[in-house]
């Protein structure tokens, strides 16, 4: 819900040789793998965290193609792993409780300074939390675009990733 992101294109490419182009294919970005799996109509691209010892959080991205024409509409959807979902959502609800605690104590006209407290408490650390997942997950989501958009356009180069 708050960590899918979703992003359509429209390439010149047709739908066979951009499969082709992915299928398979593995991705390096941070020094961790993802692979390009077909599946039920769609690709996935897979992170291979079997070796990571360190707490990551990674998306697992779908990504779904149709014909228009003589152009294929390509639709990218990546949504955070089941496994990894808990703790981004805990920190979500903490804050969420303190900033709706900070609210109501400061409508009842509560101690001013415990009021504030909770209210820089809760936007510190959402803050804190939201710049982590910019550098970490929604990182990993944007190169995982950038590099669908790179194979459906050869001349597109924006990312700098190896391909194993």
């Amino acid at each position: 819900m708050f960590f899918t992101r979703t992003h359509t294109y429209h390439f010149s490419i047709p739908k066979e040789e951009l499969k082709n182009r992915l299928i398979g294919k593995h991705v390096k970005i941070h020094n961790l793998d993802f692979e390009v799996l077909e599946s039920e109509n769609k690709l996935r691209i897979m992170p291979h965290a079997e070796q990571v010892n360190t707490i990551k959080t990674l998306p697992v991205t779908s990504v779904t193609m149709t014909q228009d024409g003589s152009k294929t509409k390509v639709v990218i959807k990546s949504k955070m792993r089941q496994l990894d979902s808990g703790g981004p959502y805990l920190v979500m609800i903490f804050c969420s409780f303190l900033l709706i605690a900070s609210g109501i104590l400061l409508q009842v006209g509560g101690d001013q300074g415990i009021t504030y407290t909770l209210l820089g408490a809760g936007i510190g650390i959402f803050s804190i939390f939201w710049i982590r997942m910019e550098m970490g997950y929604f990182d990993y989501v944007r190169k995982i675009r950038t590099y669908v958009k790179e194979k459906a356009n050869p001349s597109f180069s924006e990312a700098n990733m190896s391909v194993a």
